[in-house]
């Protein structure tokens, strides 16, 4: 699986993003979905997670209520809906792909995209 995050950008806190991860070959349906996070400085953490069917959905605290996954498996296609967008957000997200049953555990995900860039400014 090949993945391709994309959607990243400047906005202002309060402000909102859509990002979206695109992913190559047949067998999308058959994984749970992730996104990740790094801001400078800082170690890579788990942000949301989504099951192969969509049914069952995962938060970091530090982003729930604020942020919504979804997929599409029809378009072999995650997104990461994020609202209320506070500067420490800033960070570069990745999508990941998990043929398990979907986890905030970075050593669950067999397969990384590459990340875009979300700034937020104050």
């Amino acid at each position: 699986v090949q993945l391709q995050a994309f959607g990243g950008g400047l906005v202002q806190a309060g402000g909102s993003l859509r990002l979206s991860c695109a992913a190559s070959g047949r067998t999308f349906s058959s994984y749970a979905m992730g996104w990740f996070r790094q801001a400078p400085g800082k170690e890579r953490e788990f942000v949301a997670a989504i099951s192969w069917s969509g049914g069952s959905t995962y938060y970091a605290d530090s982003v729930k209520g604020r942020s919504t996954i979804s997929r599409d498996n029809a378009k072999n296609t995650v997104y990461l809906q994020m609202n209320s967008l506070k500067p420490e957000d800033t960070a570069v997200y990745y999508c990941a792909a998990d043929p398990g049953p979907g986890s905030s555990w970075y050593s669950a995900y067999d397969y990384w995209g590459q990340g875009t860039l979300v700034t937020v400014s104050s």
